[in-house]
């Protein structure tokens, strides 16, 4: 006799080689293929580049508001002389 876990796997054996020659397997490779496509197209990054990018606007912020201030003490103090 066919016991509960073998009677199991069996089935989805047979159901994962049903979908296989289904044409849901066609259907899944084309529609990955469409999107593989369609995002090829886009002009994507990845988000450890999108961080990385996120990481020097923020240092270059950081030194602009530094600039900003240095610039502000040399015309405060250039005008006092």
């Amino acid at each position: 006799m066919i016991g509960h876990t073998d009677w199991f796997e069996e089935f989805q054996k047979n159901l994962s080689d049903l979908i296989a020659k289904s044409p849901a397997a066609d259907i899944e490779r084309n529609v990955k293929a469409m999107m593989t496509q369609t995002f090829s197209r886009m002009d994507l990054i990845t988000r450890e580049e999108f961080d990385v990018q996120a990481d020097l606007l923020k240092r270059a912020m950081a030194r602009i508001v530094a600039l900003e201030a240095k610039v502000q003490e040399l015309e405060t103090g250039h005008g006092s002389n």
